[in-house]
């Protein structure tokens, strides 16, 4: 059973309070019961961490690589505008991942335009709100399932 991670970035653990830009989405507990549940009906385990914390996320990202986790889901939130370090990250491990924001981020100031991910991204899921989680666990398990019958 192939492992799965969901890396959640600054200011998500803010989803769905009170004052938050954010607040009129799901909170990040119910996202990621869904995506465990997903996972789990398609044969999946997945792991969630979300930090504030850049170093905490790189970290999680190379343990992944050391417990041979086959795909990553990230929502890298405002790390996806600055953070090279992530992206060596992503690169070194070379899992394959999806990147995910609730949001459309073109649709926002011309700064946020800016992805670090989305070039070695084997997919982009922007703009689809909460359901976008979904989607990727569908897409990560149709990604691992044609890796492996090759």
């Amino acid at each position: 059973m192939p492992d799965f991670l969901l890396l959640h970035g600054p200011d998500l653990n803010l989803l769905g309070t009170q004052g938050s830009e954010l607040s009129a989405a799901t909170c990040l507990e119910d996202i990621e019961a869904n995506c465990i549940d997903t996972a789990e009906e398609l044969g999946h385990r997945l792991d969630c961490c979300q930090s504030n914390a850049e170093h905490k996320l790189i970290e999680r990202i190379q343990k992944a690589g050391k417990n041979k986790v086959a795909f990553i889901i990230i929502n890298p939130g405002a790390f996806t505008h600055t953070s090279v370090a992530l992206r060596d990250a992503l690169l070194v491990v070379d899992i394959p991942f999806i990147e995910i924001h609730l949001s459309n981020i073109f649709a926002g100031e011309q700064h946020r335009h800016k992805s670090y991910f989305s070039d070695i991204a084997k997919a982009c899921l922007f703009g689809f709100g909460a359901f976008g989680y979904e989607l990727a666990i569908h897409a990560a398990d149709r990604y691992i399932s044609k890796a492996e019958e090759h």
